[in-house]
């Protein structure tokens, strides 16, 4: 069975920007039931189909595939709930991990979210400077609730 340990930061600053470049993502919901989801995503000229888990704490189930990007497009295009969420993603590695930072687009330009994979629930990382609040668990943070309440409204 597949899990992602995964926690997630509101990002203060723009200093990531000086450790990468972002890369375009699109991605579109299929299925947004809070048991599970199913998402399509576009990034740098590949498409993939992920099912995520509902989330306990730090964990939850996912697997992911990769699938032609012309059958990822026109899920975007026909099958997804909207808005279709657009956004920038820089790779920051920080001592010893990668930090995904999401620079959002569009209905939820604004927010930026920092975001960490770890191997077990307790494992130790350093923060960068540019990292704020932890918003792990938080609903509001999840990409799945972006697409039925965007930013701008909140």
């Amino acid at each position: 069975m597949a899990f992602e340990i995964e926690r997630k930061f509101l990002v203060k600053n723009n200093g990531y920007k000086k450790y990468a470049n972002g890369i375009l993502y699109m991605q579109g919901y299929l299925n947004n039931d809070p048991e599970r989801t199913v998402r399509v995503r576009i990034a740098d000229g590949k498409g993939y189909l992920t099912i995520k888990g509902k989330s306990k704490d730090f964990l939850r189930q996912q697997f992911e595939y990769e699938i032609p990007e012309r059958d990822a497009t026109e899920m975007l295009e026909y099958l997804c709930i909207r808005p279709v969420i657009k956004k920038l993603r820089y790779r920051v590695p920080y001592k010893g991990f990668v930090w995904e930072i999401d620079e959002f687009l569009e209905e939820n330009e604004g927010l930026v979210l920092a975001e960490i994979e770890l191997e077990h629930e307790k494992q130790f990382f350093e923060i960068p400077d540019f990292i704020g609040a932890e918003v792990t668990g938080d609903i509001r943070y999840y990409n799945s609730y972006l697409v039925q309440h965007p930013f701008k409204n909140w």
